[in-house]
């Protein structure tokens, strides 16, 4: 007997929302900065096809160096500038959208209580394990705190070393989920953190900030950043598009041009 092929449907609720749904994008370095053009790019086609769209906030403590020059998305006028408001500001004069940003870090700033924590959608693009605990820590909390127009739905992980990387989307809490004959249908898909919590702290370093391009250059290809962001926005646009997933992620190899998918 052939086994029924796993697949994970999207909530009707994403698919055609009466408000936009809410996307928190955590960190705009190498990787966020691009997938925030992507994410305009996503809204706009979204509204194009009758979608309310999204509604993106970015967060941010860092403020644009010159070391982040060409391999992030800044300009030398934008420089001292927090990235978040920076990016947030050109991508709402460019695509007429009206996002919000903030000078400050995700999990360790601020009121959680406050409504822009919680969003549909979360989106980490962080350079450590300890943020990346802080988020599934906070998200855990905020999941619990009853339905709401913005309660926590997807958490999709962004993650790279030099020249490899990858992106994992994860459901917060169980997604219901439709009989189907002819598919295994998946509510649950496991977090980065539950999935490899024990692989992230064996290999946990801490991040030391780049003090040129070609220093930043050694840490992180100038592609691995890019090349993550627009494979992870595909996915993100997939789930719009087709709104039910046989893959929940993938891992990219650089130096090989190869991409391994993840399935559900």
């Amino acid at each position: 007997m052939k086994l029924k092929e796993n697949i994970h449907i999207v909530p009707h609720y994403l698919l055609q929302p009466t408000n936009p749904i809410s996307v928190n994008l955590i960190g705009v370095g190498g990787t966020g900065s691009v997938l925030l053009t992507a994410l305009a790019r996503i809204n706009h086609a979204l509204l194009t096809l009758g979608h309310a769209g999204l509604m993106v906030r970015a967060f941010d403590s860092d403020n644009v160096e010159e070391a982040n020059m060409g391999r992030q998305l800044f300009s030398y006028g934008e420089l001292g500038m927090n990235k978040a408001v920076a990016l947030i500001n050109r991508a709402n004069r460019f695509f007429g959208t009206a996002w919000n940003a903030f000078d400050c870090g995700y999990a360790d700033n601020g009121d959680k209580t406050k409504p822009e924590f919680m969003a549909n959608i979360t989106l980490s693009c962080v350079d450590t394990v300890s943020s990346r605990f802080g988020i599934a820590s906070l998200l855990e909390r905020i999941s619990t705190q009853g339905n709401h127009r913005d309660s926590p739905m997807y958490w999709m992980d962004f993650g790279n070393s030099r020249d490899s990387g990858q992106v994992l989307l994860s459901t917060l809490g169980e997604i219901k989920q439709p009989d189907s004959k002819k598919f295994c249908t998946v509510g649950k898909l496991p977090t980065v953190i539950e999935e490899y919590g024990g692989v992230l702290m064996a290999d946990q370093v801490d991040e030391v900030p780049s003090c040129s391009l070609a220093q930043a250059l050694g840490k992180q290809d100038l592609f691995i950043n890019s090349s993550l962001a627009d494979l992870g926005a595909s996915l993100l646009w997939s789930m719009f598009r087709t709104g039910m997933l046989s893959y929940r992620g993938f891992f990219l190899n650089l130096s090989g041009f190869k991409t391994a998918p993840i399935m559900i």
